[in-house]
């Protein structure tokens, strides 16, 4: 193949994969920031796992793939508050099981039907599968969720940081956290067709953890996931057409590599701080 920087932006399949890479960027990478900060990256990765369920019963019963998974997601979050809540075990170790039992029970279910519908695709996404109605779906939630997120940031700022402050102002406590659970669940969904289940939390965790290394301001911390997500995302379905990948790894290994940088000018910083400090108290 003749190289040419301009090829990939040749092939329908290859624009829908970077229009549907754009749309998914800002949301995640503004969640991630929240997830972070609120230390709920295990619950991004139970609710991932645990709408594989909904996915199947809704092809089972012919109704639109995204209701399934968001009611399986939604549950997912529901019974792990009450299950945490009701008992002595430690939230963690319930999302643990929950999610587990949740997967394994989509897998049961979806070897047991015969479907067109590969399972490495719900899995592993397929970026180069998208169509226009995948596209006018993503957009639709990524549009939803990044107005939310973008008004009551300060809110759920605070609710992440302090919950009994967030109370005390007169804040509706268990609205913003299951409001927050709802838009977790929404923009996993969203994320199926490209990114699919296990890269999932991938996108939704790495931009946010690679910002909080570089700044110190929580809405500096935002604009750098954004841009981290998007060149990331970007790039690494350019990339993944000339080294002949899958997108969604090749995102997923570009936001890995990204971090490991970023902590390593953390560690940096530190030590050149720590030094210009030692010699300011000779």
């Amino acid at each position: 193949m003749e190289f040419d920087l301009f090829t990939p932006f040749q092939f329908g399949f290859m624009q829908n994969a970077f229009w549907i890479a754009l749309l998914l960027a800002p949301p995640t990478a503004m969640l991630s920031c929240f997830l972070v900060l609120k230390g709920w990256s295990l619950m991004g990765d139970a609710i991932s796992h645990a709408v594989l369920p909904g996915i199947v019963i809704a092809y089972i019963i012919n109704i639109p793939l995204i209701i399934g998974a968001f009611a399986a997601a939604m549950t997912c979050a529901l019974l792990t508050g009450y299950l945490k809540d009701n008992s002595r075990v430690k939230q963690d170790t319930v999302m643990g099981v929950v999610f587990s039992g949740m997967f394994g029970f989509g897998m049961v279910l979806y070897t047991k039907i015969r479907t067109n519908v590969h399972l490495e695709h719900i899995l592993f996404g397929n970026m180069l599968g998208v169509d226009a109605g995948d596209l006018w779906m993503a957009g639709s939630v990524a549009l939803a969720v990044t107005l939310i997120l973008l008004f009551k940031w300060k809110d759920l700022l605070l609710h992440a940081f302090d919950p009994a402050q967030a109370k005390a102002t007169g804040l509706a406590v268990r609205v913003l956290h299951y409001g927050l659970l709802a838009i977790l669940s929404l923009t996993i969904v969203s994320t199926l067709k490209a990114i699919g289940l296990i890269l999932a939390i991938g996108l939704l965790i790495a931009p946010g953890a690679i910002a909080f290394l570089v700044t110190r301001q929580f809405r500096h911390m935002m604009v750098v996931a954004v841009i981290v997500t998007i060149i990331a995302t970007t790039g690494g379905v350019y990339a993944s057409f000339w080294i002949d990948s899958a997108p969604a790894p090749t995102i997923i290994l570009i936001l890995a590599g990204t971090f490991v940088l970023a902590f390593v000018y953390r560690q940096m910083l530190n030590m050149s701080r720590e030094a210009a400090t030692g010699a300011g108290n000779l």
